[in-house]
């Protein structure tokens, strides 16, 4: 979630405006909230509409037991999974130094590369493009980690299948507009549906991407140690779940690939203009449904939970580095607010957004300090100002691909430290 995703509220629900500078979008943002509250008080009024169903959550005490059926141990959101997590960190490293082994290299293990990709919407395409540029390059590293959020999730399989991978990644970024991400839905949507837009071309999208093939690949690496994570939100426990998708791809299960589709959708599931991704769980032998979103509800951009010593493992002993791509502007945008309760609300809510982007960045800077993390930093130039006139507007998405490629293949200067810092 970024900035320009409440933007979309605005498009969805059909108010249409001239297209102009950032702050006409922001504006008309603030229109689709006003929508929205008014249809929050007509939705009040109206008893007995029926509404989209779903199977029952899960009960607050029983949380901790849920399990994907079939596939337990594949994800992190309890506090007790954090040692889960630290075992499935360990069992990595061992699968990894046994490779290495096997090959005739039985010392000390090469650094660890981490790569965490935010969420941004269309401003993706700069990450996509640096990734590209970089491989263009010839220095881009294998990533002995790679974490996703929201449109971070969607870059993440293919960032983390490497090089080979960057044509189809060029083209999720150069060549998609609007009619692949969502279908507008009509003005009751906000009334009597879950979402003011329908996201089935973006699941079209995703399922024509990450196929059998690609799931068959990250399983693959999960055998050498590679990790791939990616974050949602489970709007039910108010809670990030953190996914292991090299776990699942590996676990053989015939409803992997279902369900690494629909946590990818979910991720990028912004609440209010996207549905939100239902998920079947079991507890017990009883069947559940867990309501996920974008994970950038809960933070726009993570590594590994801070309280996870990763450094501190038993046995392990490496350099490591951070390698974090922002997938948004990070100095302040400046507007002339108008006197109005609505735009007034709009302007916080973006200020929010922005300011829990950098918070996020500050809070994985302390961890990779206190750890002795190497950490580096890429966000999107101020110098970059081409209009968006619309959500994922294909001319806007291949000039920010532009961007990041030619800043990746010159040798991006990566930030030692957060901005401010």
């Amino acid at each position: 979630m970024t900035i320009r995703s409440v933007s979309r509220v605005k498009a969805f629900c059909g108010l249409r405006l001239a297209a102009g500078s950032g702050r006409d979008l922001k504006q008309r943002c603030y229109q689709g909230f006003s929508l929205l509250l008014v249809c929050w008080v007509i939705l009040t009024l109206l008893q007995g509409c029926a509404a989209p169903e779903r199977l029952s959550a899960v009960p607050k005490d029983e949380q901790a037991a849920a399990i994907v059926d079939g596939m337990p141990g594949i994800r992190y959101w309890q506090q007790a999974d954090l040692a889960v997590m630290e075992q499935d960190d360990l069992e990595a490293y061992k699968r990894e130094a046994a490779l290495a082994a096997a090959a005739g290299n039985p010392g000390p293990l090469p650094p660890a590369n981490f790569l965490a990709i935010s969420g941004g919407g269309e401003d993706g395409a700069f990450g996509a493009g640096l990734l590209c540029g970089w491989t263009a390059a010839g220095t881009r590293p294998e990533f002995k980690l790679v974490t996703g959020v929201s449109t971070g999730a969607l870059t993440a399989p293919f960032a983390f299948l490497g090089p080979k991978y960057d044509d189809q990644l060029k083209a999720v970024y150069t060549t998609t507009s609007t009619k692949d991400v969502l279908e507008e839905r009509g003005m009751l949507a906000a009334l009597f549906d879950d979402a003011l837009a329908d996201n089935s071309p973006l699941k079209r999208t995703v399922a024509r991407y990450v196929t059998a093939d690609m799931l068959k690949a990250i399983a693959a690496e999960n055998a050498k140690g590679r990790v791939l994570l990616i974050s949602t939100t489970n709007l039910d426990a108010r809670r990030p779940v953190i996914w292991n998708i090299t776990k699942i791809a590996a676990s053989g299960s015939p409803d992997a690939l279902e369900l690494v589709r629909k946590i990818l959708v979910a991720s990028a599931a912004v609440p209010v203009a996207f549905p939100p991704t239902m998920i079947d769980v079991v507890v017990n032998g009883k069947h559940y449904q867990e309501m996920h979103v974008d994970g950038g509800v809960s933070a726009q951009v993570f590594v590994y939970p801070p309280q996870l010593k990763i450094a501190q493992l038993p046995g392990v002993t490496r350099e490591l580095r951070l390698f974090l791509i922002r997938d948004s502007r990070l100095e302040p945008d400046w507007a002339d607010t108008k006197r109005q309760a609505l735009s007034i609300a709009g302007r916080s809510v973006s200020s929010l957004i922005q300011n829990q982007g950098v918070g996020d960045i500050y809070r994985i800077y302390t961890t990779a300090q206190r750890d002795g993390v190497e950490f580096n930093l890429a966000f999107i130039p101020a110098s970059f100002n081409v209009p968006l006139p619309e959500p994922f507007d294909r001319h806007y998405m291949n000039e920010l691909f532009k961007v990041g490629y030619d800043m990746g293949r010159a040798g991006y200067p990566w930030a030692k430290v957060p901005p401010g810092y």
